[in-house]
């Protein structure tokens, strides 16, 4: 690739600035003024503890949630100033929970992710058609067409739902949590139609991940949360040390590089207080000045 061609993938689509977001039935915020890029066609993981506010920031983004203070631009704009379908056309999300009628087709399922693209009474184009046909071979979910998604494993379902996703045919896709409770297959097949999308269509993927080496291997840019805020960001190799493990997820961990990115073992919980921990993992805990001060 080019240097221009670099230069385009390099520049931000989403730019989060000095963001705040949290829940009306929440005191506090979740997000409180954090700033995040998100490079044009890279595929950008988020990664940390439960509770740290991945998924949060993710509905910011996505405009979601309404930010108490900040804004998000999405190439440029404000993205509360688009309108529901212009957005849709745009930016396309993937909850972690996500229901329809056991009864409906996968085909039909995945057709419903047309919908930002139709008027209410207009039919399905041949366009339609063709983005349908090429989702459902992306995601590799062909052979179930026919199928009634109440009939299909949680793995298949889950591919299926990323089929529609890919349907929508937008720049930009957020999907929150797509690999978990999956087995090793089906978060491979999912992982891969993430990398098919960046490389052959040069979409923005904002995923959030609870494998932390899956993150480091798949990913462009890793962004590490705790405590609702963005602890460390960059490339998965600067991202995914020890210290930072020790720091973000308070876990004693070894770090090995590999030819696929960096392998997370992790070793023991960090805990002071817990009577089993050893002398080293004490020095770990209160710093002695190796994993300390990373921000």
């Amino acid at each position: 690739m080019d240097d221009g061609a670099d230069e385009v993938r390099s520049q931000p689509v989403i730019d989060a600035d000095e963001l705040v977001v949290g829940y009306p039935s929440a005191d506090e915020p979740v997000i409180d003024g954090q700033t995040l890029a998100v490079p044009k066609g890279e595929v950008t993981a988020l990664i940390g503890p439960n509770g740290s506010g991945k998924s949060t920031l993710l509905k910011g983004l996505a405009n979601r949630l309404e930010p108490n203070d900040g804004r998000v631009l999405l190439d440029g704009r404000r993205i509360d100033s688009f309108e529901s379908k212009e957005l849709a056309r745009k930016l396309g999300r993937l909850s972690q929970q996500n229901t329809a009628p056991d009864t409906i087709s996968v085909e039909e399922l995945v057709e419903r992710g047309r919908y930002p693209h139709r008027g209410f009474f207009e039919s399905q184009s041949d366009g339609d058609k063709e983005a349908v046909d090429e989702a459902i071979t992306m995601a590799g979910v062909e052979h179930l067409r026919d199928r009634e998604v109440g009939t299909l494993s949680g793995g298949q379902t889950q591919l299926v739902w990323i089929a529609m996703a890919l349907a929508q045919d937008t720049d930009v896709l957020l999907l929150d949590e797509p690999t978990t409770f999956l087995d090793p297959r089906h978060q491979l097949e999912v992982m891969r139609v993430v990398g098919t999308l960046r490389d052959e269509s040069e979409t923005t993927v904002v995923l959030v991940l609870h494998d932390i080496s899956q993150a480091a291997r798949y990913a462009d840019s890793v962004v590490a949360l705790k405590q609702g805020s963005i602890h460390a960001s960059g490339p998965p190799e600067v991202v995914v040390t020890e210290d930072l493990l020790a720091d973000v997820f308070d876990i004693d961990a070894k770090v090995i590089e590999t030819e696929h990115g960096p392998v997370m073992v992790p070793l023991n919980p960090i805990d002071a207080n817990h009577p089993s921990q050893t002398g080293e993992t004490e020095v770990l805990q209160r710093g002695d000045g190796s994993r300390n001060g990373q921000e």
